[in-house]
C-alpha cells in the first residue's frame, strides 16, 4: 500500500518523534545520572546504528540492493554523525548532529520520500530512524549541555555545501538522486513550493542558513529553560556555558 501524506499513519509517526523528543526534555534530571546517562546515549546510539543495519539486511533479503543504497543522503549521515557523536562526545560532529540532523529529519519526518506505509517494514524503519535522529539532536542539547553560537551556524552550513557538493558527484557518476541536489523528489516535498532545478538549489542555501538561525534561537532559549548548571562544554576552542 502507498504511503500518504497526513493520514492517520503518517500522524503517528510525527506524534511518535514528538514524544520520544519530549520524554527526553521531560526526564532530563534523571537522565543526567552518569550511569544512566552512558545507558541511554548508547541504546539511542545503538538503535540510529540498528535501524541502518536492518535497513540493508531488508535491501539483501528483498532484493533491493542498488546504487540508491550509497550512504549519500543528509538523512543517512547524520544518523551515522549521530550515532557516533554520542558515543564519542566528539565536539567537532555536534554541529552536524544537531543543525543538519533536526532540520533534515524534521523535513523528511514532515514530507516523507516513503513509498509503504503502515505495517510495512520501510514505514517503521523511517519513522523509528528520523525520530531517533532528532532525538540525538535533542540529547546533546538538553544533556550534554551542547551550546551553539552563531559559529556553529556557519560550521553546520559550510558541512552541508560540502555534504551536498559529494552528493552532487555523486549523482553525476551514478544517475541517482542523493539530497535531490539533482532533481525534486517525485513525492510531494517543500521544494514543490521552490522554482524548477536548478534555481531552488539556489533558495534552499538562504532557507537552509535562515532555519539554522531559528534553530540557533529556539537552543539558546531553551538553554536558558533546561540548561545544566555550573558546566560548560568546549566547542572549537570556545567555552559555550551549559
Amino acid at each position: 500500500m502507498a504511503f500518504v501524506p497526513f493520514t492517520a499513519a503518517h500522524w503517528a509517526g510525527i506524534v511518535f518523534a514528538i514524544a520520544a523528543a519530549a520524554l527526553i526534555i521531560g526526564f532530563r534530571n534523571l537522565i543526567r545520572v552518569e550511569a544512566r546517562d552512558r545507558k541511554l546515549r548508547l541504546s539511542l546510539a545503538a538503535i540510529l546504528i540498528g535501524t541502518e543495519l536492518s535497513l540493508y539486511t531488508w535491501y539483501g533479503v528483498t532484493d533491493n540492493w542498488g546504487l540508491h543504497a550509497l550512504p549519500f543522503q543528509l538523512c543517512t549521515i547524520t544518523l551515522w554523525v549521530s550515532a557516533i557523536t554520542l558515543i564519542t562526545r566528539c565536539r567537532k560532529l555536534y554541529d552536524i548532529a544537531f543543525f543538519l540532523g533536526i532540520l533534515g529529519a524534521t523535513q523528511a519526518l514532515l514530507t516523507p520520500n516513503l513509498d509503504e506505509t503502515f505495517p510495512n517494514f520501510r514505514y517503521f524503519h523511517f519513522f523509528i530512524a528520523h525520530a531517533a535522529i532528532v532525538g540525538a539532536g535533542v540529547y546533546m542539547a538538553v544533556i550534554d549541555g551542547y551550546r551553539p553560537n552563531l559559529r556553529s551556524v556557519w560550521r553546520a552550513w559550510g558541512w552541508l555545501n560540502g555534504f551536498a557538493l559529494a552528493a552532487g558527484i555523486a549523482n553525476k557518476a551514478t544517475g541517482e538522486n542523493f539530497m535531490f541536489v539533482a532533481r525534486k523528489p517525485d513525492t510531494a516535498s517543500l521544494l514543490d513550493l521552490l522554482p524548477p532545478w536548478p534555481w531552488y538549489l539556489l533558495e534552499l542555501e538562504i532557507i537552509a542558513l535562515a532555519l539554522c538561525m531559528l534553530l540557533l534561537g529556539i537552543a539558546r532559549f531553551s538553554g536558558r529553560v533546561f540548561g545544566k548548571r555550573n558546566t560548560q562544554i568546549e566547542v572549537y576552542g570556545e567555552d559555550v556555558v551549559k
